[in-house]
């Protein structure tokens, strides 16, 4: 979406449109783009700001605050590392540090291939099953660093499975 055309500026319009009759509509508005496109740069933002009078500041505000929403594009698949308390005392940090290491890419970084995102979280609310590690909202419970390639190499299969389903096609 480096820069949007004619379509995409037509659809943003659209998903504003949905919420005018709600008194609160930002965030509506703001998850259905990131929904649609998986993420909310500037000049989204600044299309939302001419549609419903918010103002640019205001979005961008709730953009960078809320960790499910992002500025730029996420990878095929993200990997959410749970840094909270329970899961911090149980070796998050070595699990988190061993996706890095992995995947070649610090947390907030996507790879090149647009394979994966890794993201620090603050708490995913999975206290009791920590370390806990969720990839495109499954959860890992009591991830090892041992675990760590396992899993990565999962994801490859899965996108291997789904190129095999489409007749080999770009997945």
């Amino acid at each position: 979406m480096a820069k949007l055309n004619s379509a995409a500026v037509s659809k943003i319009e659209e998903i504003c449109r949905r919420y005018t009759n709600e008194k609160t509509p930002l965030m509506m508005i703001l998850s259905d783009i990131q929904n649609e496109y998986g993420y909310i740069p500037l000049e989204v933002q600044e299309i939302v700001s001419r549609e419903t009078g918010i103002s640019v500041a205001e979005i961008y505000g709730v953009v960078t605050f809320y960790s499910f929403f992002s500025l730029t594009p996420k990878g095929r698949f993200v990997i959410g590392c749970c840094l909270g308390t329970a899961c911090y005392v149980k070796g998050a940090q070595q699990v988190i540090d061993k996706f890095s290491e992995e995947l070649g890419i610090k947390p907030g970084q996507t790879t090149d291939d647009g394979m994966f995102t890794l993201d620090a979280l603050r708490c995913i609310g999975a206290c009791g099953i920590a370390p806990a590690v969720s990839i495109n909202g499954k959860v890992y419970p009591k991830m090892t660093v041992s675990q760590v390639r396992e899993i990565i190499a999962q994801q490859y299969l899965i996108v291997e499975k789904e190129k095999a389903a489409m007749g080999g096609a770009n997945a």
